[in-house]
C-alpha cells in the first residue's frame, strides 16, 4: 500500500512539475529525492538502490553538465537538424524577419500573460484628429454623390479631388515636420472607415497613398534629399503617388517578378551618370491613371559590378521613385475593378534612371522586399480592416432600420427567425470588426506587428464579405436595385478587391498566418534555426532543452485544462467573461503543443501542407480575435446589450477554434500523432457549439432598437447627408419613427382588423379621424411614419435615355419613381 501511495505521489509531483514548467535542475532534484525516499522507506533494496543511484548520477551529469551534454546528446541532434532544415530563400527570410511580434506571440506560446492585454492602451484620438473626423471628413462626404461617381462619371468630381488635396487627406501618415498631418494609425483607420461608409471610391483614393506607397517608403527609408524633393508635393497634393508591384506574371508571389533593372551608365539631364536601365509591365495599380510619381519594384542586376561589389551580380528586389512623365514611362489603360477608383497599368521600355532614384539611395539596392513587407504589414492593419469595419457599421445600422420598417405578413421582417439568423450574425460580426479595428490599429501605433496585421486583413475582409452578403439577403430587392438610394451595391461589387489585394486571402490564410506566425511567434523555433545557420552548438543546446521542457509543459497544461473544462486556467478578471479567458488559455496551450508536435513530426513537409497549416493559423487567428473582443468589452460600459454582442463574438470564436482543431486532427497524416493530439486537445471530446439561437436572437432584437451601443458600433457611419443621401434618408426615417411609430402601430392594427374604410392609407386615416378612432395628432404622426416607411422600402427606376447614358435626362427629378405616383396602402 505504501509503495502505491509513493507511486501516486510521485506521479502527481511529476505532473505538477510539468504543469508549472519546472526547470531541469528541479526535476533532477525531485528524482534524487524520490530515490532517497524509496530507500528510507525500505521500498528499494541496497543493490537496487546502488544501481538506480548510479544510473541517476550518470543521467544527472549528462543532462546538467552542459559541455558533456553538448558533446554526447546535442551534437548528433544538431547535425541531423541541420540536414533536415528546409532551405529558406532570401525573400522568405526577409518576410520572416520583417515587422514585430506582439500579442499573437502570447497566444501562440500557450501561456498568455493576460496583464499585457489588460494594460494595453488603445490609441486615443487627439483633439486635432477628432476635429478632422467631425469637420473635414464630414465636408468631404457631403461633396461626394456615390451614385454619380460609380454610374455616371466613373471618377470623383473635380471639387472632391481639390478638397482631398487642400485638406491633406493624402498625407495623413506623413509627419508634421514634413508638412503632413502626422495622424496615428487609429486616426487613419477611423478616417478611412468613415469615408468608406459614404463611398468606396473615395475611401480607396485616400487610403492607398497612406498605405503601401511612396509616402510611407520615403518616411521610413528615403534619403533626406529624396524627402526634400518629394514630400512637399505629396503633402499638398500636387504629386499623386502610386506603387507598381503586381504585374501579369506576379501577384502574391513577388519573387516571380520579371521586371528588370540593369545597372549601367547612361545619359541623364545631359550628363553621363551611373544608373539603371528598366523594363517593366505592371497592372492592378491603384491611382496609376492619375499618378504623377511612381514607386516601382523591380529586380536589380549589376553584371559589371558597377555598384562596387564585384562578387555580387543579382541584388534582388529594389524600389525606386520615378516621375510619371519620365522618358520611356507609359501610363497605360485603365482597369475597372468593381468600383470607380482609379486603377490601371504602367509600362516602361528602356527607361534609364540614376541610381540615386533608388529609395534610400544605392545603399538600399536589393533591400526592396524587406521594405515592402514591413510597410505592407502596417497597411494591412489600417486600410483594409477599415473598409471591412465600414461595411460592418453600415450594415448594422441600416439593416436595423430596414428590418424595423419593412413588413411582410403584417410583421416587421426583423422579427422573423430566419431573418434574425442573418441580422444576429451582422450584429456579432460588426462588434467583432470594431473590436479588431481599434485593437489592431492601436497595435500599429506601438510597433509593426506583421502576423497580427495578416490576421486582421484576412479575417476582417472575410467578415466583410459575410456581412454584406447577409445584408443583401435581408434587404433583398431593395439592395439589388442600383441607384441613388442603394448604399450596399457598390460595397458588394467591390468586396473581391479587398479579398484580393495586399496578399490574396487564400495565400494569407494558407501560407502566411501560421507559416510566418509559427516561426516568428514561437519562443524557440526561429532562434534554433538561426543557431543552426550560424553553426552555434552552444546556443542550440540551450534552446533545444528549453524547447523540450516547453513542449512537455504545454502538453500537460493543455490536457489538464481540457479535462477540467478549463476551470484550472487563469482568468485576469471575474464575472461572466472569466470563463472565456480560461477557455482561451486552454486552447492557447493546445495550439503550442500541436504546433510543436506537428513541426517535429512533419518537419519541412509542413511548408507544402497548406490546408493543415491553415487550420492551425485559424486557431491562432481566432485566439487573437477573441482577445480583441474581450478587450473591447472590458473597455466598454459592460451593459446587458454589450454583453449580448460580446458573448456572440466569443462563442463564435471558440466554436471556430474547436472546428479548426477538429479538422486539423482528423486530417493529420500520421495516425499515432492524431491519437495523441486528440487526447491532449479534446480529452473529453469537442463540446463547443455554434452561437445559440437565443444569443443570436437577442443581438438581432437589439439591432432594431435605439441604444447607446447601436451608436457606438456605428459611430463612424456618415449619417448627415440629408434626405436625398442613401443613408441619410434611412436616418431620417429612423428619427421620425421614434416619435411616430406608436401612432402608426395603432393605425396599422385598426386597418388590419378591418375597422377602417378605404383602399389607400390616406382614405383609411381620414376614416379613423372622422370616426374618432384616432386623434388629429395621431393621424398626422401615422401619415408621417407611413411616408418615411415607404421611402425606406422604395427602389430607384430610370428612363431608357438615362440608362443609355443621357445623364441629363432625369436631372430635374432623379429619384421620383413611378411606384410612388401610384402608391397604395
Amino acid at each position: 500500500m505504501t509503495a502505491l501511495v509513493i507511486l501516486l505521489l510521485a506521479l502527481g509531483a511529476a505532473w505538477a512539475l510539468a504543469y508549472v514548467g519546472a526547470p531541469l535542475w528541479v526535476w533532477t532534484a525531485a528524482l534524487g529525492g524520490l530515490l532517497l525516499a524509496l530507500a528510507a522507506l525500505d521500498l528499494i533494496g541496497t543493490a537496487a538502490f546502488a544501481v538506480a543511484g548510479a544510473l541517476y548520477v550518470a543521467l544527472a551529469l549528462l543532462l546538467n553538465l552542459r559541455p558533456l551534454r553538448r558533446a554526447v546528446l546535442t551534437a548528433p541532434i544538431f547535425a541531423a537538424f541541420k540536414k533536415v532544415l528546409p532551405e529558406m530563400s532570401s525573400t522568405e527570410r526577409e518576410a520572416l524577419e520583417a515587422g514585430d511580434t506582439w500579442w499573437e506571440a502570447e497566444m501562440f506560446r500557450g501561456r498568455p500573460d493576460w496583464r499585457k492585454l489588460l494594460d494595453f492602451k488603445y490609441t486615443a484620438l487627439t483633439a486635432e484628429e477628432q476635429s478632422f473626423l467631425d469637420n473635414e471628413c464630414e465636408a468631404l462626404c457631403k461633396l461626394c454623390d456615390d451614385w454619380k461617381v460609380e454610374f455616371e462619371a466613373r471618377d470623383l468630381p473635380p471639387e472632391v479631388w481639390a478638397y482631398i488635396r487642400e485638406k491633406k487627406f493624402l498625407a495623413m501618415l506623413i509627419k508634421k515636420e514634413y508638412g503632413g498631418l502626422g495622424f496615428s494609425a487609429n486616426a487613419q483607420s477611423a478616417v478611412v472607415t468613415k469615408l468608406a461608409t459614404k463611398s468606396i471610391t473615395l475611401a480607396v483614393t485616400v487610403m492607398v497613398p497612406n498605405s503601401l506607397g511612396p509616402g510611407e517608403l520615403l518616411m521610413h527609408y528615403g534619403t533626406e534629399a529624396q524627402k526634400k524633393q518629394w514630400l512637399p508635393g505629396l503633402v499638398d497634393g500636387s504629386e499623386i503617388p502610386c506603387f507598381g508591384l503586381t504585374g501579369p506574371e506576379v501577384g502574391s508571389d513577388a519573387t516571380a517578378m520579371p521586371d528588370l533593372g540593369v545597372v549601367c551608365y547612361g545619359e541623364h539631364e545631359g550628363k553621363k551618370v551611373l544608373g539603371i536601365r528598366l523594363n517593366f509591365s505592371k497592372r492592378y495599380i491603384t491611382l496609376a491613371p492619375v499618378a504623377t510619381v511612381i514607386g516601382l519594384a523591380f529586380k536589380l542586376r549589376d553584371p559589371n559590378g558597377l555598384l562596387g561589389d564585384a562578387s555580387r551580380r543579382d541584388y534582388g528586389i529594389t524600389c525606386a521613385l520615378i516621375p510619371a512623365r519620365h522618358p520611356g514611362v507609359e501610363i497605360g489603360r485603365r482597369h475597372y475593378p468593381g468600383a470607380a477608383f482609379m486603377n490601371g497599368t504602367i509600362h516602361g521600355r528602356d527607361v534609364f534612371i540614376p541610381v540615386d532614384w533608388i529609395i534610400g539611395g544605392p545603399a538600399m539596392a536589393g533591400k526592396g522586399w524587406r521594405m515592402l513587407v514591413e510597410c505592407l504589414s502596417a497597411g494591412r492593419g489600417i486600410s483594409l480592416p477599415a473598409l471591412a469595419t465600414a461595411a460592418g457599421q453600415t450594415a448594422y445600422r441600416m439593416t436595423g432600420v430596414y428590418g424595423r420598417f419593412r413588413r411582410q405578413f403584417k410583421v416587421p421582417i426583423g422579427k422573423f427567425e430566419g431573418v434574425q439568423e442573418a441580422t444576429g450574425r451582422i450584429g456579432g460580426l460588426a462588434y467583432t470588426l470594431e473590436a479588431m479595428r481599434v485593437m489592431t490599429a492601436s497595435a500599429v501605433d506601438h510597433c509593426a506587428p506583421s502576423v497580427v496585421t495578416a490576421i486582421a486583413k484576412y479575417h476582417m475582409t472575410e467578415m466583410m464579405r459575410r456581412i454584406i452578403n447577409d445584408g443583401m439577403d435581408v434587404m433583398a430587392g431593395r439592395a439589388i436595385q442600383q441607384g441613388p438610394r442603394n448604399f450596399m451595391a457598390t460595397a458588394y461589387k467591390a468586396t473581391p478587391v479587398a479579398i484580393t489585394v495586399e496578399g490574396a486571402n487564400i495565400l494569407t490564410r494558407n501560407l502566411m498566418i501560421f507559416g510566418q506566425g509559427a516561426i516568428r511567434c514561437h519562443e524557440y523555433v526561429f532562434p534554433e534555426m538561426e543557431a543552426a545557420r550560424d553553426n552555434d552548438l552552444v546556443a542550440f543546446d540551450k534552446l533545444l532543452f528549453g524547447h523540450i521542457g516547453f513542449s512537455i509543459n504545454r502538453a500537460v497544461r493543455a490536457f489538464t485544462l481540457g479535462v477540467s473544462g478549463a476551470r484550472l486556467a487563469r482568468a485576469p478578471v471575474t464575472g461572466q467573461i472569466a470563463p472565456y479567458f480560461r477557455h482561451l488559455e486552454r486552447f492557447s496551450a493546445a495550439l503550442a503543443f500541436s504546433a510543436d508536435l506537428t513541426m517535429g513530426v512533419l518537419g519541412g513537409k509542413l511548408k507544402f501542407m497548406e490546408r493543415l497549416s491553415a487550420r492551425l493559423g485559424d486557431v491562432l487567428s481566432q485566439l487573437y480575435i477573441a482577445s480583441c473582443v474581450a478587450k473591447y468589452y472590458l473597455e466598454g460600459p459592460r451593459g446587458e446589450a454589450e454583453w449580448a454582442h460580446a458573448r456572440w463574438a466569443l462563442d463564435h470564436a471558440l466554436y471556430e477554434i474547436a472546428q479548426a482543431f477538429d479538422g486539423f486532427i482528423r486530417n493529420f497524416p500520421v495516425a499515432w500523432a492524431r491519437a495523441v493530439m486528440r487526447l491532449v486537445v479534446f480529452p473529453l471530446g469537442n463540446r463547443f457549439a455554434p452561437v445559440s439561437d437565443r444569443v443570436n436572437a437577442r443581438v438581432a432584437d437589439l439591432i432594431l432598437e435605439p441604444s447607446e451601443l447601436r451608436e457606438r458600433l456605428s459611430w463612424l457611419v456618415f449619417v448627415s447627408g440629408g434626405k436625398d443621401d442613401p443613408i441619410g434618408r434611412m436616418e431620417h426615417a429612423w428619427h421620425v419613427a421614434q416619435d411616430c411609430e406608436a401612432a402608426y402601430a395603432k393605425f396599422f392594427k385598426l386597418a388590419n382588423q378591418g375597422e377602417l374604410a378605404g383602399d389607400t392609407v390616406a382614405e383609411r386615416l381620414r376614416d379613423a379621424l372622422a370616426r374618432g378612432l384616432m386623434t388629429p395628432q395621431e393621424v398626422e404622426q401615422a401619415e408621417a411614419y407611413d411616408t418615411v416607411r415607404y421611402d425606406v422600402i422604395a427602389t430607384d427606376d430610370f428612363s431608357k435615355a438615362y440608362i443609355a447614358g443621357d445623364y441629363d435626362a432625369e436631372r430635374t427629378e432623379p429619384t421620383v419613381m413611378a411606384a410612388a405616383r401610384a402608391r397604395v396602402a
